[in-house]
């Protein structure tokens, strides 16, 4: 039987029956399984071969589901989500204990976010449980945004995979926190600190990598391509750069220099949407060095210079 595709139906079953979906959402696609099985959450442990110290992120279909999973939401969450719906953004919430440990790593926390693609909200609502699913990758490496990279990467262990197009914002959700009653930002991602800013009415405090993450994608040496990625500031004089069949050089945006871009006229939205791509053809290129420049330092701009930091720091180390 088709292993890729786009029965809605077949994919919320997998999941009620404690296997693994590649499951699509507008950030990246993601490894789900039955959040309240241990035994199948379990199985995104083995198939990624992610540490058991890296938490994982609790899909839910509405905000009314919330308390199926969170035992307290403090009120600057919820005025979050009266202001922005369902969207790339996580809140790590007090966790009530029917959540297994191994889902948040044993912290008295667990990451919520409702998906804004649709069909990964209709995946959910159609399987009837929460949803634990991080990037369907191998850890460390490229996250996923189209079912064919799921299939290239994970295909054999993977019992089925959602079809829902090309992810539309491309880099994973921001992730908040409220460890001291004013929110934090664990990870910069698909919402820009400046919209939580007009919500909350301050700057939330950015919180930087970690080696004993409270939150996904927290850790210094993630999203590598496997090969060295060398980062250069905006304007980077070009002139400059090695040229070689082995140096791919990467522009953030088309001009004179004629080099390829990222972006075709400067967006962050489409950089963020392009970004693993760009990764992948690198990896999957014969090229052994990556030049990129990155993106401007402001709005989904910092998310994006996230990730390649990460990136880069991987493929140093």
């Amino acid at each position: 039987m088709q292993h890729l595709g786009t029965d809605l139906a077949r994919a919320a079953s997998v999941l009620r029956s404690g296997g693994l979906v590649g499951m699509p959402t507008e950030t990246v696609y993601g490894l789900a399984a039955n959040a309240l099985d241990e035994v199948a959450v379990a199985r995104i442990f083995d198939a990624k071969n992610r540490p058991h110290f890296d938490p994982l992120i609790v899909h839910l279909a509405d905000w009314n589901d919330v308390d199926r999973v969170a035992a307290d939401v403090p009120a600057e969450a919820r005025a979050l989500w009266a202001a922005l719906g369902p969207a790339a953004l996580t809140y790590v919430l007090p966790k009530r204990p029917e959540v297994p440990d191994l889902v948040t790593s044993g912290l008295d926390s667990v990451a919520v976010r409702i998906p804004q693609l649709e069909l990964a909200r209709q995946l959910i609502a159609s399987a009837g449980v929460p949803v634990a699913a991080p990037s369907a990758n191998p850890f460390g490496f490229v996250s996923p945004t189209t079912a064919q990279h799921v299939a290239d990467q994970l295909a054999d262990q993977v019992d089925y995979i959602l079809d829902g197009g090309p992810c539309s914002v491309g880099v994973e959700s921001t992730i908040v926190s409220w460890p001291e009653g004013r929110a934090v930002v664990l990870r910069l991602g698909g919402i820009p600190v400046e919209v939580l800013a007009d919500v909350l009415g301050y700057v939330p405090e950015v919180q930087r990598s970690s080696s004993q993450p409270s939150a996904p994608g927290m850790l210094e040496s993630h999203y590598a391509p496997g090969k060295p990625v060398v980062l250069v500031p905006q304007g980077f004089d070009w002139a400059t750069a090695p040229r070689s069949p082995e140096v791919r050089l990467l522009a953030w945006s088309l001009g004179s220099h004629g080099l390829e871009a990222l972006t075709t006229s400067g967006s962050c939205r489409q950089g963020a949407q392009r970004l693993f791509a760009a990764l992948r053809e690198f990896a999957a290129s014969d090229e052994q060095v990556l030049w990129m420049e990155l993106a401007p330092e402001e709005g989904l701009g910092r998310a994006i210079n996230d990730r390649l930091r990460r990136a880069a720091h991987r493929a140093e180390g």
